[in-house]
């Protein structure tokens, strides 16, 4: 018989072994926590493999897993000495998820399960603290009826502000026994009002309600939402931990916090966390009250007032402190800890590797690297690749005006401006849109995770550094500032208000989430700077590398961004953007338009030293590098005249009348241009086109040779080839090109000719392709659209159907679609190499800075991935863990 649960604590382990995949990451942390002498509370694990069960029987349980949780109760009560649902002394468990990955806030949870009408008499008496009995049942109630029964949580939360505002409090402390008593009977009348039925009484039905709901989270709205962001399998489930509750709401020797055992937004090796005196852990994370710093230094670097944990509770803060090293060494990195302490005992209740900023990570790695605690190689592996987009993008200037207009906690660093907007929705809406906006809330939940996503930044008015959307944040990279109390925001007239100042949705404001300030307008910016850790990981990361990494890059901008990003050379120069210039692109349409090669060549004639110009300007950035030119690849039809006035300007410059014209854009119209007269077809048709760029590409390497006494390397590109016959007309223009400059400047420099592998057919016949062509740079852009027969500028309003469904993994434009793409890479690569065995093999489409993409171009024995230049740096990184991860 399948065992699918497993108990921990009271030195009972049934296995698993820390085992993540089977039990989940909180399930196998609080197993390793117990098995190493740690004070958690015991409890049991229902694996995985059940949450697959549970949907494919339609939500029922099987009786061999009702008899396995039973045994798990009994365990819980044996090491308490209570029982579940005694009316004397009862046994209260806390039912949470735990899948292998970290999800923050996306599943359901239930807290102080067992209480009912009975049980919490009984509670009363066996603490002595009837304030604590009743606020435990209350609080049952209300997250029961939420997460379980799927009540409107509004209700409960406007009986609750009510009952305060009645008393003259504002704060949940200040309730009394008899007030929590009140708000019980209310909460059980609105039970009976919204679900027509009672309050549930009996503890076992309880239970299996809440670990169904649990179960059923993994299918939530938020969830797939949460796994489609960060590439979670919807196959993996859920595991589900019930566990003894322990009470960080019993008092002022009571409490409870969550702690970093490093500064998840810098990397500081610094304690970071907070904590509640008289909460309980939702208290914290919801960000309903504001908590406390847990250490004296964070506090006073804050200038805060209420004392920390280390002064307010020093023993327990010291135990807790021993309980950090303790983590970190055993599992060699930084930890996410939940904690709470009953009447003066540290109890633990969850470990795991936290969620950190790009800039933390960095730190965190090379720092455990040079303190012994993991290898470099190790080092390497823990940055996530794609996080370091956080750190190459501008900051706010520091000397910039700043209207500042409040102030809140510095929850998630990097900086960003936008409109304002006060709902998930909108925020996704107008960012849809092509807005930068800044979501702005009371507080977040789970609920606004697509907002969050879509928003370029986070302002909260209540929360703490470890609230949800602080958190949430941090990992998804945004920046956040969160607990901005004197902010007073009214989500249905959409605006806020500090003191006499107001913010109406759609004005600009702007977040620092370093210095955790609010400005109104737009603050300017500045580049980065990319030294210190980032500069040794890096460096230990491109020891490691085989794959060669080269930008995607036309401009001299771009190309010195790219060269201080690390890049080791032009994988893709596109030739066509420079046509576009407003000042050249009179002369494009006249070539374009003209009636035969003379008119042609007379348009070409003015073209060519503009792009012996700007080849020029790349070639002395790139000196001594290789620059993969590619020559005109797009539908002439983009050049195309439109509007009367442009028509009549072109007319003028050819010395012909406008109506010919029009004549001649007609006949060149297209009716699928993606597929038309594009790429070498250009080139073949007039391959005086060609023939004029490859000119511009070796008078400017020449020039640029003798000028610096570094040639770069031209490596020629012809597009969209089919046949190898098309590469054999094409690279003849080239190199007769090649030898006249040669000829006529007395000078000869490196070249290579190439195309780009952008069709299935060019793939399938490589092998003949390759006696022509020195290289090959698969354009996987326009190789995954001709390959799946999708329009990547038509995609996105069925694609992200299509990942939620499971027919692809991933967007097959955002990350290399392996089963079918890959394997026509593969094939070309192979045919190319039997024909050539030092063919030079890159890729130059979007998939070049994508990590996913990068390992299985390591797999493939590429030669060098191309990427935009701020992807350089997490290509060279993807590329390292890529040769480590092959071994």
């Amino acid at each position: 018989m399948t065992q699918y649960v497993y108990r921990f604590g009271g030195g009972v382990s049934d296995g698993g072994k820390g085992d993540k995949n089977l039990l989940g990451g909180k399930g196998a942390n609080l197993d390793g926590m117990a098995s190493i002498g740690l004070p958690v509370p015991p409890g049991f694990t229902i694996s995985t493999p059940m949450c697959a069960v549970y949907y494919d029987q339609g939500g029922i349980f099987p009786d061999s897993v009702k008899s396995e949780v039973a045994n798990g109760i009994a365990h819980i009560e044996a090491i308490t000495g209570k029982k579940f649902g005694d009316a004397g002394d009862p046994l209260l468990v806390s039912v949470r998820s735990g899948a292998r990955a970290s999800m923050p806030g996306m599943m359901d949870t239930v807290l102080n399960l067992g209480l009912n009408d009975t049980t919490v008499v009984g509670l009363a008496a066996i603490s002595g603290d009837a304030r604590f009995a009743w606020d435990s049942y209350r609080r049952f109630i209300q997250m029961y009826s939420d997460v379980v029964l799927e009540l409107d949580h509004g209700r409960f939360e406007e009986a609750l502000e009510i009952a305060k505002e009645d008393r003259g409090y504002s704060l949940d402390t200040e309730l009394s026994a008899k007030d929590w008593q009140a708000l019980v009977a209310e909460y059980k009348a609105l039970v009976q009002e919204l679900w027509g039925k009672p309050f549930p009484q009996d503890v076992h039905d309880q239970l299996w309600g809440a670990i169904g709901a649990v179960f059923g989270s993994w299918q939530s709205e938020r969830a797939k939402v949460y796994r489609r962001l960060n590439d979670i399998p919807g196959d993996w489930g859920t595991a589900v931990n019930v566990q003894a509750m322990v009470f960080g709401n019993m008092g002022d020797t009571s409490a409870t916090g969550v702690a970093f055992t490093r500064d998840p937004s810098t990397g500081e090796n610094a304690y970071y966390g907070e904590f509640l005196i008289n909460a309980q852990g939702e208290d914290v994370v919801a960000g309903i009250r504001t908590p406390q710093y847990l250490t004296r230094a964070a506090r006073e670097k804050a200038g805060a007032r209420p004392a920390s944990m280390e002064e307010a509770m020093p023993e327990v803060y010291a135990q807790l402190a021993a309980v950090f090293e303790t983590l970190e060494k055993h599992y060699r990195d930084m930890q996410d800890i939940e904690f709470t302490v009953e009447r003066g005992k540290l109890w633990m209740l969850q470990t795991r590797s936290g969620k950190r900023t790009a800039k933390a990570a960095l730190k965190i790695a090379v720092d455990m690297a040079s303190e012994g605690l993991i290898t470099r190689d190790e080092a390497i592996l823990r940055v996530d690749p794609a996080a370091l987009d956080q750190l190459l993008h501008p900051t706010l200037d520091p000397n910039a005006p700043r209207d500042v207009l409040t102030k809140g906690l510095p929850a998630s660093p990097g900086a960003a401006s936008g409109i304002a907007v006060f709902d998930s929705d909108t925020a996704e809406k107008r960012a849809g849109a092509g807005e930068a906006v800044i979501l702005i809330r009371v507080e977040t939940s789970p609920e606004d995770i697509h907002g969050m996503h879509a928003a370029k930044g986070i302002l909260t008015a209540r929360g703490g550094m470890t609230s949800h959307a602080a958190v949430v944040a941090r990992g998804m990279g945004r920046p956040c500032v969160s607990g901005a109390g004197t902010l007073a925001i009214n989500a249905r007239e959409k605006l806020f208000r500090v003191g006499a100042r107001e913010v109406r949705e759609g004005d600009l404001v702007t977040i620092d989430g370093a210095t955790g300030e609010v400005m109104l307008g737009a603050v300017p910016t500045v580049q980065p700077e990319l030294a210190g850790d980032f500069g040794t990981l890096m460096e230990w990361a491109d020891a490691k590398r085989r794959l060669k990494v080269r930008t995607n890059a036309e401009t001299p901008l771009d190309c010195r961004t790219a060269r201080d990003f690390g890049a080791e050379g032009i994988g893709l120069c596109r030739t066509e953007h420079m046509f576009f210039e407003p000042s050249r692109v009179t002369a494009v349409r006249e070539m374009i338009l003209a009636a035969d090669e003379a008119g042609r060549r007379a348009a070409l004639d003015k073209l060519l030293p503009e792009q012996r110009s700007d080849f020029a300007e790349i070639f002395e950035v790139m000196a001594g590098l290789p620059c993969t030119i590619r020559l005109l690849d797009p539908p002439l039809h983009e050049f195309l005249p439109h509007e009367e006035a442009e028509f009549a300007e072109v007319a003028a410059a050819a010395g012909l009348d406008v109506e010919t014209l029009k004549r001649r854009a007609a006949e060149l119209h297209e009716f699928n241009p993606m597929l038309g007269h594009r790429g070498c077809r250009l080139g073949v048709t007039y391959p005086e086109i060609y023939e004029m760029q490859a000119r511009a590409i070796f008078e400017a390497a020449v020039a640029v040779a003798e000028k610096s006494g570094e040639a770069p390397i031209p490596e020629v590109m012809i597009p969209l080839v089919a046949t190898a016959k098309e590469l054999q007309l094409m690279k003849a223009v080239v190199d007769k090109a090649a030898e006249a400059v040669f000829a006529e400047t007395g000078r000869r420099i490196d070249y290579l000719v190439g195309t780009m592998i952008e069709l299935p057919r060019a793939a399938l016949r490589a092998g003949e392709i390759a006696e022509v062509g020195a290289f090959f740079s698969f354009g996987t852009n326009d190789l995954t659209q001709t390959t799946l027969g999708v329009s990547r500028d038509d995609a996105a309003k069925f694609l992200t159907t299509y990942v939620e469904k499971g027919i692809y993994a991933k967007d097959p434009f955002v990350s290399l679609d392996v089963e079918g793409v890959g394997e026509l890479i593969a094939i070309a690569a192979e045919r190319g190499r039997e024909t050539r065995p030092d063919i030079k093999l890159g890729i130059c489409g979007e998939h070049g800075g994508d990590p996913a993409s990068i390992a299985f171009c390591e797999e493939t024995r590429l030669d060098y991935v191309s990427a935009s230049p701020y992807r350089v740096p997490i290509a060279r990184l993807a590329a390292a863990q890529a040769a480590l991860r092959r071994g």
